[in-house]
């Protein structure tokens, strides 16, 4: 089987557990940005991380779901919230809906760090979005802690 981890960034932090599950993966394999429009009908198994954004995927990824069929796909995101929160939970929601036809073995998400000028233009919204307030609580991350339990989570499930 060929594997396809392919992301979608704007800040790296996507691409961080991007190449981390792409060391993971213990078939043969490709790591590609989205912005690359790879083909899933290549694969047999595709990640497909990014970013969640206004609440839902951002609109590279909510594009590309769609054209996956009858595959194996593991999602996984990167977010100012909080990790419970109710923003990340429908925003995954939108993503499995989003990839309908898709096998969804699995999905993580943890925090990603956001830059003090998005926080600033953020925080000058009225109203504010709903990630602010979790926001400094996300810088670092994703940090090493953040990988290996996206590494450990991902080895669990496909063992």
């Amino acid at each position: 089987m060929k594997a396809l981890v392919v992301y979608s960034t704007k800040t790296k932090n996507t691409l961080k557990l991007a190449e981390a599950l792409y060391d993971t993966i213990r078939y043969r394999k490709e790591l590609k940005s989205i912005t690359d429009k790879p083909d899933p009908e290549d694969y047999g198994f595709i990640a497909v991380g990014f970013p969640i954004k206004d609440g839902k995927p951002d609109p590279a990824t909510m594009e590309f779901l769609p054209k996956i069929r009858d595959k194996e796909v593991f999602l996984f995101a990167t977010h100012a919230s909080a990790r419970d929160s109710d923003l990340v939970k429908n925003a995954m929601k939108i993503a499995r809906e989003l990839a309908g036809k898709a096998r969804i073995i699995g999905t993580f998400s943890c925090q990603g760090e956001v830059s003090a000028e998005m926080i600033e233009k953020a925080a000058a919204q009225s109203p504010q979005p709903p990630w602010l307030a979790d926001a400094p609580s996300a810088k670092g991350h994703p940090d090493e802690k953040d990988i290996a339990e996206l590494v450990h989570f991902f080895n669990e499930m496909t063992i």
